[in-house]
C-alpha cells in the first residue's frame, strides 16, 4: 500500500517514508536484475518501446528532474542522463520507433548513476522539513511523487521484460513464486450488480494518500441495475474465441480492430505461443503450458472483438463495462477490504476463481481490466506543476481506462481511486470481464479543451481566436516579421510553441517544423488540432459565463501544412540531443520565463546549423516565480546602473550577430471586458 499523509509523529512519517523509497528501489533494482547481462539492456522489447537502458535511467532522472521542478536541488547531477532519459514513450503511434536517435551510455555508468541518485533522495528524505498532513504544495509531495512513479514503472517494465526473448533473462522468478496450473477453467456465467448513485473523486486540499491529478475532481454517475460476468475471461474462455477463426478472418474486430490485426499480424494473444501444436503462455521470465484457468491478457481491440463473438454466442449484447459500472461492481462486493492478488504477492496472475469477492471473483487484483471509457477529466480538474503531463496527452479518447490493479501492482496502483489508461493496441498485464447493461457505454469524452483551465483557454483564444482593437495576430506577425531574415525552406524549431499556432506558420515557409514546449497542457492542442482538424475551447465573458469557440485548420488554411509538424514536449533548457541542425529557432515569450536563461543563450547555438537563426520574442518581464533573480537578464541595477535585457543580450552573445529588432504587440482576452496588451521585443540573431 501506499503511505498515509496524515498522522502525529513526524519523525515517525519520515521514516515510514524513507522505508517506502528504499523498498521501492531495491524492488525495481531486482527487476533489472533479471537481464542476463549489460547487452541485453540494448535490446528493444518491441519497436514501439525504447531500449530497458532507457528505463534504467528514466527512473533515477525523474526524481532529480521533478525535484529541480520542486525547489528540493539547485543543481543537476548529470546534465546528459537528465536529458536522454527524461521523457518516456507512450506508444502515440504504430510507427517504429527510431532507435538511432539515441546514443545510450553504458550500464555501468547508469548503474553508477542511480545508486549517486538512490544517496541523494535519501538523504533529502532524511533532512527535509515538512509538516504533517503532506499537501500537494508540500516538498515531500514530490519525493511521494517519485516514488509512486518508479511503481508504475516497476509494472511497466516488467510487462517490456515479458515482451524480451527469453535468452535475455535469468533463470528464475521475480520476488515471488508463480502458481502452477490447477486444471481446467470454471465456466463463467452473468450474475446481478446493483446500481444506484455515487460520487467519484478525490480532493486536492484535504488527500488522505498521494494521487495522480487525474483521481481528483467530482464525478456524480447515477446506474442502472445490470449483470457482469463472475470471473474474469479465462485463457480457456478466450480460446473458444480463437478456435473460431476471428484472428485470420477479422469478422468480429472494430475497423480499429481490423488495423490493430494488419500491424501486428497476431493471431492469438501475444503472450501465447504455439509450439508443436500445443499453446504455452510466456510469463515474466519462462514459459509454461497455457493454463486455461489464469485470465486470459490481451489488448483492447482483442477483448472488444471476445464480446462482439460471445454477444452472437449468448444471443444478448455484452460488452466490457465502463469505469463507472466497474465502480459499482468494486462497491458492490467491497472489493477494496478483501484480499486480492496485488503487489507481487506473487510472482504472476493465478486462477481466475482463486481470489473471491461475495459470489463475483478478481473484482480486485490478478490483471488489471480493461474498460471502455476513455479516461477524462473529472469536474474541477487541474493539473500539478511539477507533473503536468502525468494524464493531459491522454485525453484523446484513444486512451481506455483500465481498472483494478494487477499481481504486479504496487502503491498507488492498488488504491480504488487509481485512473490509469493505455492506447487501445497497449498490453499491460490486462485483462477484462463483460457486462449485460443498458447503462450509457461512454467513448468519446474529450471533445472540448477541458473548462477549469483559463489560462490554456486563453492562450486558444490568443492564437487561433479574433484580433482585438486592430492588434495583428501575434504569432503569425512573428513569423511574417522573422521571414525576411530567413532562408527559404529548411527545418525549424519553436521553442514553447504553447498551442501551436506560430509552428503551423513556419510549416507555410519551412521543410519541416518541430514545436516544444514544457507544457503538455499546451502541446495537447496542437497534436489535437493536427489529428482532428478541429477543437473547442471555451472563452470567459463574465464571472462565472463561458462561451464556446471553435478552431477548423482547414479554415485557417493549415490543413496540408500541419502535417509537417511535430510536437514535443520538453525543457528549453535540458533538450535531447536529437533536437539539432535547425536553420531557424523562435523563442516567443519564453526567454523570460527559463529558470537558466544563460545557460540556455550558452547552448541553443548547438542546435543551429551555420548561419541559423535565432529570434527572441519577449516582453522581459522578469519574475523570481520563474527565474531567480540573480539569473535576470535585465530589469535591474547593477553598481548603480540600469541593466537592460537587450544591452545584456549583446553581451551574451556577443559572438553572434543582430540582424535587427522589432516591436511586437499581442491581446489576451481575460473576459469580455478585460484585456491585456503587452509590448514583447524580438531580436534577430545570425550564428556565424
Amino acid at each position: 500500500m501506499t503511505i498515509a499523509l496524515n498522522g502525529q509523529n513526524l519523525a515517525q512519517k519520515r521514516q515510514e517514508i524513507l522505508e517506502y523509497f528504499y523498498r521501492t528501489f531495491d524492488t525495481d533494482e531486482a527487476l533489472c536484475g533479471l537481464l542476463k547481462n549489460d547487452a541485453s539492456f540494448f535490446k528493444q522489447p518491441n519497436h514501439l518501446r525504447h531500449a530497458f537502458i532507457f528505463y534504467y535511467g528514466h527512473m533515477a532522472t525523474f526524481y532529480v528532474n521533478k525535484f529541480l521542478l520542486a525547489g528540493l536541488l539547485k543543481e543537476r547531477l548529470n546534465e546528459h542522463f537528465e536529458s536522454v532519459f527524461a521523457i518516456g514513450v507512450d506508444e502515440m503511434s504504430w510507427d517504429d520507433l527510431n532507435s538511432a536517435n539515441y546514443a545510450w551510455p553504458s550500464v555501468e555508468e547508469v548503474r553508477a548513476y542511480r545508486k549517486r541518485v538512490r544517496e541523494l533522495v535519501g538523504g533529502i528524505i532524511e533532512g527535509l522539513e515538512f509538516t504533517l498532513p503532506i499537501t500537494p504544495n508540500s516538498p515531500m509531495w514530490a519525493v511521494l511523487m517519485g516514488i509512486e512513479h518508479q511503481n508504475i514503472h516497476i509494472e511497466t517494465s516488467s510487462v517490456l521484460l515479458r515482451e524480451l526473448d527469453l535468452a535475455h533473462l535469468n533463470e528464475g522468478v521475480f520476488l515471488a513464486p508463480m502458481e502452477e496450473s490447477r486444471g481446467e477453467a470454471p465456466r463463467n456465467s452473468l450474475l446481478h450488480v446493483k446500481g444506484g448513485a455515487f460520487t467519484l473523486g478525490e480532493n486536492w486540499d484535504a488527500p488522505t494518500h498521494y494521487g495522480w491529478d487525474n483521481e481528483f475532481g467530482t464525478h456524480e454517475v447515477e446506474l442502472v441495475d445490470f449483470e457482469a460476468s463472475q470471473y474474469l475471461v479465462s485463457n480457456g474462455e478466450f480460446k473458444e474465441f480463437v478456435e473460431t477463426g476471428a484472428y485470420e478472418s477479422g469478422e468480429y474486430f472494430s475497423q480499429e480492430g481490423k488495423a490493430y490485426l494488419g500491424f501486428t499480424k497476431a493471431k492469438a494473444p501475444k503472450f501465447w505461443r504455439n509450439k508443436g501444436g500445443a499453446w504455452v503462455l510466456r510469463q515474466i521470465s519462462r514459459e509454461i503450458a497455457l493454463p486455461h484457468e489464469h485470465p486470459v491478457e490481451v489488448s483492447f481491440y482483442e477483448a472488444e472483438a471476445f464480446c462482439a463473438w460471445k454477444s452472437a454466442c449468448l444471443g444478448k449484447e455484452v460488452r466490457l463495462p465502463s469505469e463507472d459500472e466497474y465502480y459499482a461492481l468494486a462497491r458492490f462486493t467491497h472489493a477494496f477490504s478483501k484480499e486480492a492478488n496485488v503487489g507481487l504477492k506473487k510472482g504472476s496472475a493465478v486462477s481466475v476463481n482463486a481470489h473471491a469477492f461475495g459470489d463475483f471473483y478478481d473484482v480486485r487484483g490478478n490483471v488489471w481490466q480493461w474498460s471502455i471509457t476513455p479516461i477524462y477529466p473529472y469536474e474541477g480538474f487541474r493539473t500539478h506543476p511539477w507533473y503536468d503531463d502525468f494524464t493531459v496527452p491522454t485525453f484523446d479518447d484513444r486512451h481506455a481506462l483500465i481498472k483494478g490493479g494487477s499481481f504486479a501492482s504496487l502503491g498507488n496502483e492498488t488504491l480504488p481511486s487509481a485512473r490509469y489508461a493505455f492506447r487501445k493496441h497497449f498490453y499491460q498485464h490486462a485483462g477484462f470481464r463483460y457486462v449485460h447493461s443498458s447503462n450509457p457505454a461512454p467513448t468519446h469524452l474529450n471533445t472540448n479543451i477541458y473548462e477549469t483551465d483559463a489560462l490554456l483557454s486563453q492562450y486558444c483564444d490568443m492564437h487561433y481566436g479574433g484580433t482585438h482593437f486592430g492588434v495583428p495576430n501575434f504569432s503569425k506577425h512573428v513569423v511574417e516579421l522573422l521571414l525576411p531574415y530567413a532562408k527559404a525552406r529548411g527545418k525549424a524549431l519553436d521553442l514553447g510553441c504553447s498551442v501551436g499556432r506560430a509552428s503551423f506558420e513556419l510549416a507555410k515557409h519551412f521543410d519541416a517544423v518541430e514545436g516544444i514546449d514544457f507544457s503538455a497542457n499546451f502541446i495537447r492542442v496542437g497534436v489535437a488540432l493536427q489529428q482532428k482538424g478541429t477543437l473547442t475551447y471555451n472563452v470567459s465573458t463574465e464571472g462565472e459565463l463561458r462561451t464556446s469557440a471553435h478552431v477548423n485548420l482547414q479554415e485557417l488554411g493549415f490543413e496540408k501544412e500541419a502535417q509537417k509538424v511535430g510536437f514535443f514536449q520538453g525543457d528549453a533548457c535540458n533538450l535531447k540531443p536529437q533536437f539539432s541542425g535547425y536553420d531557424v529557432v523562435l523563442c516567443s515569450n519564453l526567454i523570460d520565463r527559463l529558470r537558466t536563461p544563460q545557460l540556455f543563450l550558452e547552448t541553443i547555438g548547438e542546435r543551429l546549423n551555420k548561419g541559423g537563426l535565432l529570434v527572441l520574442v519577449s516582453p522581459y518581464s522578469w519574475d523570481e516565480a520563474y527565474t531567480p533573480k540573480e539569473a535576470w537578464l535585465g530589469g535591474f541595477y547593477r553598481e548603480g546602473r540600469a541593466v537592460h535585457t537587450l544591452e545584456n543580450l549583446q553581451t551574451l552573445l556577443k559572438e553572434w550577430s543582430l540582424l535587427g529588432c522589432h516591436e511586437v504587440p499581442f491581446v489576451i482576452q481575460e473576459t469580455a471586458r478585460k484585456f491585456q496588451h503587452t509590448l514583447s521585443q524580438m531580436s534577430v540573431w545570425k550564428k556565424v
